[in-house]
């Protein structure tokens, strides 16, 4: 595939603010990712809209996954039970590292120039 510099940029940024929303900064390396996506509103490269999308949507699946999803078990287990807990942090602890491996398979693939498809949670079109 033949694509600008550029293009191959604005792919890496967004799996770097991806994995920087999961990692270091929540909430904050979300509103980078949509602000970067905003700036990019009509980009031709298929290159930067798939992983743009994927990103996106895969951070809203983080959210969910990790957020509302945490906050259930909590409900329904009870916040005294050592088993709520047991099960809370085993699920974060698994579910979190799955989403951070996406990422870091989605910016090898950007920094390669290829098209990534984030496994269950992607986007199949852009």
């Amino acid at each position: 595939m033949n694509t600008p510099e550029t293009d191959v940029s604005v792919a890496v940024q967004a799996e770097a603010l991806y994995l920087l929303n999961l990692l270091l900064l929540p909430g904050l390396g979300f509103l980078l990712l949509l602000w970067l996506a905003r700036s990019n509103p009509r980009c031709e490269s298929e290159l930067t809209r798939c992983h743009l999308r994927q990103t996106i949507v895969a951070s809203l699946w983080a959210g969910v996954l990790l957020a509302i999803v945490t906050v259930l078990i909590v409900l329904l287990g009870g916040f005294q039970s050592p088993y709520t807990w047991m099960v809370l942090i085993l699920y974060f602890v698994c579910c979190h590292a799955v989403l951070i491996l996406f990422g870091v398979l989605g910016l090898a693939r950007a920094m390669a120039k290829q098209l990534y498809v984030y496994p269950l949670i992607g986007s199949r079109k852009w």
